[in-house]
């Protein structure tokens, strides 16, 4: 199967193409049956009360699915039959849409639960303008086609939580599947690092784009197994269950020797002598990811997976002449060679788990699963906690009232009155929290408009029977669905042909080339006045990042802290090792958002910019902590026959004590030129088994590690501090 077929069938295959086909059905189920019920006036609105109600429904866990669903319809009746009442006023309308769009807005201080309440809450007040008035007295009308658009969106939510429900085993698999594919394409990413230094990958300048492409990597393979996890450990309750479970707990410790793997590959790439070895340790990770991939495949295709048959790495020739007393280049390709040995066993356990040849062994998941999940609720703390100048929420919910209220006074000048929603439309989808994701939104909307004008044209062209512009309708709405967080443009052009198809079958006499027109000139102006107010009120990074940077160096601490820790190994009870799998999970989580935020920093005006070079520095330096550490942790849990344990304790414990203090600030933080020094290394001769020296290394450099962790930190906040004293 070639390539391009490969990556379209895993699309077809996905959770988020699932997800879609899944709201459009329910699309169609909700208009078909109104459609029978009560008429096809009745229907066309209930239809547009099903839209409202589709942006949260996104793949979620059974539990709590009600609950986030409940309130876009909630707010989307009332603002609904709002704006039907006031539609002959149109600037009592304007006096509505701006508090409105306020409040809708304000649901983005739950996070990423919240952003599609709001944007459903926007879709009620927009489709309201868009939806055909019925003929009578105004107050009755209103309330006549706000019972059909309430019709539409309750007999939608016991669907969506049916069919959430239905397609639990399958999201399961599919959020797995997704997740394994992420961590084969950062497998592969990583290989690309062991290349020699005289021969960097991609050519000049390719080593530090192929270093920022691995923080991007890890930073969205974070979010992916948050995602997974809130799947895939909830109620771990059944063979099947347990048997998935236990396969993301191996891609979790996957992803950790991963990130040890690149211990020492700058000391090896400057030796011509260790490329042969470099190579295979190459090989052997660009065949493991093949491994992983076809197992993702056989997961979506539902088929048991072949048997893992990769062989391991053979030993290496062992090094001529004495044994030596210190760190060879040679004995830094073992260590490097037995972390990918590692991955190999990981990779092995976990195809046996799939083939049902291992068992799974889950006791701690299986008895706290709740702590590694996604809260469910809604609660009111995130609310009471947006009433700062500066909290980003309040200052985008400001931001986007302001961008409404100009873009609905345009839409009152615009000869085209009929059709003017469109340019509030535009605003809502465009204009985002921050200005990367502004601009990425309007190239997207723009260029899927002008894509779904042309494709809308060719369908009206066709003169489809009722039924088959139905069809359309439907398809359009689950490819929107589908792609509206992985690929907006695809989702623009859907929901362009959306709109015009069934502006089309609600205003037969219209003309179709005018609408087409309107369609990309209100687009233009829409994106047009949301990426000016993105400069309104905006939350520049360079606000966000000193707590990011606070937050990551608490979590490298608290990992330190439980990563060094030998309770695990003398523990009756699972509670040492929920405490490191936790600490362990914030770590990635804080080093994730920061990733994130770095990368918005860089669309970002000059002049308001944090400083982007410690900041890129400090991200490097975190996750290669995180890979002492892990190497550390490897060793305690697979190797301690190897170790001197009793000698280890209070050589453990203070160097979590002096790693705590050096990255909270309780210990001088290192200068500039330590933390560009070289790193100490243990004199402790080396033996063939014992590993202590090994482990005091890993502990030394780790101690070192820190202290660049705080400098970096330090130089990113200096600004900030230059400013607040200024």
């Amino acid at each position: 199967m070639s390539l391009h077929l490969r990556a379209a069938l895993r699309v077809a295959l996905s959770h988020y193409v699932a997800s879609g086909v899944a709201a459009a059905l329910g699309l169609l189920l909700v208009s078909v049956g109104v459609h029978l019920w009560l008429g096809m006036g009745a229907a066309s609105v209930a239809a547009v009360g099903a839209i409202v109600a589709i942006p949260p429904d996104m793949p979620a866990p059974r539990r709590g699915k009600f609950w986030h669903m409940l309130p876009a319809p909630l707010l989307g009746m009332p603002l609904f039959f709002a704006v039907q009442r006031l539609e002959a006023l149109p600037w009592a309308l304007g006096l509505l849409l701006v508090p409105a769009t306020f409040l809708a807005f304000l649901a983005m201080a739950w996070g990423k639960r919240g952003a599609p309440v709001a944007i459903a809450a926007m879709f009620a007040l927009v489709f309201s303008m868009a939806t055909p008035a019925p003929q009578g007295e105004t107050t009755q009308a209103a309330l006549t086609a706000t019972l059909h658009f309430g019709i539409g969106a309750l007999l939608y939510l016991p669907y969506a939580v049916l069919a959430n429900r239905l397609l639990n085993a399958r999201y399961r698999v599919q959020f797995l599947a997704d997740a394994l594919l992420s961590l084969a394409a950062l497998m592969r990413l990583q290989a690309r690092q062991f290349t020699p230094a005289q021969q960097p990958p991609d050519g000049p300048g390719g080593g530090a784009r192929l270093m920022a492409g691995l923080l991007r990597s890890q930073a969205a393979l974070t979010d992916q197994l948050q995602a997974a996890r809130d799947i895939v450990l909830e109620a771990p309750s059944t063979a099947r269950r347990l048997r998935l479970a236990d396969m993301l707990m191996c891609v979790l410790e996957m992803r950790d020797h991963l990130l040890a793997c690149s211990l020492d590959l700058d000391a090896l790439r400057g030796q011509p002598a260790q490329a042969p070895a470099l190579a295979r340790l190459q090989a052997m990770l660009n065949a493991l990811a093949g491994e992983i991939e076809r197992l993702a495949d056989a997961l979506l295709l539902g088929r048991r997976p072949a048997p893992f048959t990769l062989a391991p790495l053979a030993p290496a020739a062992p090094e001529a002449g004495p044994p030596p007393g210190y760190f060879t280049p040679a004995l830094l390709a073992q260590g490097l060679a037995q972390r990918v040995g590692h991955l190999h066993e990981e990779a092995g356990r976990l195809v046996a788990v799939a083939r049902g040849e291992a068992a799974p062994n889950l006791a701690v998941v299986r008895a706290s699963w709740q702590m590694f999940v996604s809260p469910v609720g809604w609660g009111w703390q995130p609310l009471w906690g947006v009433w700062r100048w500066q909290a980003a929420p309040l200052r985008h919910a400001l931001r986007a009232a302001l961008a409404i209220g100009a873009g609905y006074a345009v839409s009152l000048l615009v000869p085209w009155r009929m059709h003017a929603y469109w340019i509030i439309l535009t605003i809502v989808v465009v204009l985002r929290g921050s200005l990367a994701q502004t601009l990425e939104r309007r190239n997207a909307r723009v260029g899927g408009t002008l894509l779904g004008c042309v494709l809308a044209s060719a369908v009206l062209a066709a003169h489809l029977p009722p039924l088959g512009l139905v069809v359309c309708l439907t398809l359009a709405q689950a490819v929107a669905h589908a792609f509206a967080i992985r690929f907006y443009l695809v989702t623009a052009v859907a929901a362009t042909v959306l709109g015009l198809v069934q502006s089309h079958m609600l205003h037969t006499g219209d003309s179709t080339a005018f609408a087409l027109f309107e369609r990309m000139a209100d687009t233009l102006i829409g994106a047009g006045l949301a990426w000016a107010f993105a400069y309104v009120l905006p939350s520049w990074e360079r606000h966000q990042v000193p707590a990011l940077v606070g937050r990551t160096l608490a979590a490298q601490a608290r990992h330190a802290r439980e990563a060094l820790g030998l309770a695990q190994l003398q523990a009756v009870d699972n509670q040492p090792e929920l405490a490191w799998r936790l600490a362990r999970r914030e770590a990635y989580d804080s080093l994730s958002a920061l990733v994130q935020a770095t990368g918005r920093a860089w669309k970002e005006p000059r002049a308001v910019r944090p400083p982007l070079a410690p900041l890129e520095h400090m991200q490097v330096h975190a996750y290669q902590l995180l890979a002492q550490l892990t190497a550390v942790k490897t060793l305690l849990l697979l190797r301690r026959g190897h170790l001197r344990v009793e000698e280890l304790q209070p050589l453990l414990d203070a160097a979590a004590r002096r790693i705590e203090a050096q990255l909270l600030g309780a210990a001088p933080a290192a200068g500039h030129a330590d933390a560009q020094g070289t790193e100490p290394e243990p004199l402790p001769p080396l033996a063939q088994d014992d590993l202590t020296p090994w482990l005091l290394r890993r502990l030394a450099q780790a101690e070192a590690l820190a202290a660049r962790l705080r400098a970096d930190a330090e130089r990113v906040r200096a600004p900030e501090s230059g400013a607040a004293s200024a």
